[in-house]
């Protein structure tokens, strides 16, 4: 009996550790580049989804460096500059569409990527910082199949 004991709970602690690798193996940081951020935070606001709109996001597209997504309300496109954590955009440029709702996260979004000096990814979540170390927007990476 107690060695049947002894076998079930050396098993069940192979089990265990397995699930725990598995879980550390499955949880990775996205890259920064050619993913898709969508916008989950800007300062102390939580943009909200407006209907008819895209959501806030951005993807840095490797090629010549170029910036494309939306504020939430207009498309947004520019440059980047990327040297190891440093993290410099523009000039920045976006359409002009009125938009009734959204207004006040479009304007936090470009602000804080103007004001962007750092990056840093931490499995999904990007957090762009200014040259203070002061967190500016929060983003989830988005798979798009």
């Amino acid at each position: 009996m107690k060695r049947r004991f002894a076998i079930l709970l050396g098993s069940l602690a192979i089990v265990l550790m397995g699930c725990t690798a598995m879980e550390g193996a499955m949880t990775h940081d996205e890259p920064l580049v050619n993913t898709y951020w969508k916008l989950t935070q800007v300062g102390d606001a939580t943009p909200e989804a407006v209907d008819n709109q895209r959501e806030a996001h951005f993807v840095l597209h490797t090629e010549e460096n170029r910036i494309a997504g939306s504020t939430g309300c207009n498309h947004l496109a520019g440059n980047y500059r990327l040297d190891n954590d440093a993290l410099h955009f523009g000039p920045l440029i976006t359409t002009r569409m009125a938009c009734l709702q959204g207004g006040e996260t479009e304007q936090a979004f470009l602000a804080a990527l103007e004001a962007t000096a750092t990056w840093q990814i931490e499995g999904q979540t990007l957090t762009l910082r200014d040259a203070s170390g002061t967190a500016l927007a929060h983003f989830e990476a988005v798979h798009l199949n």
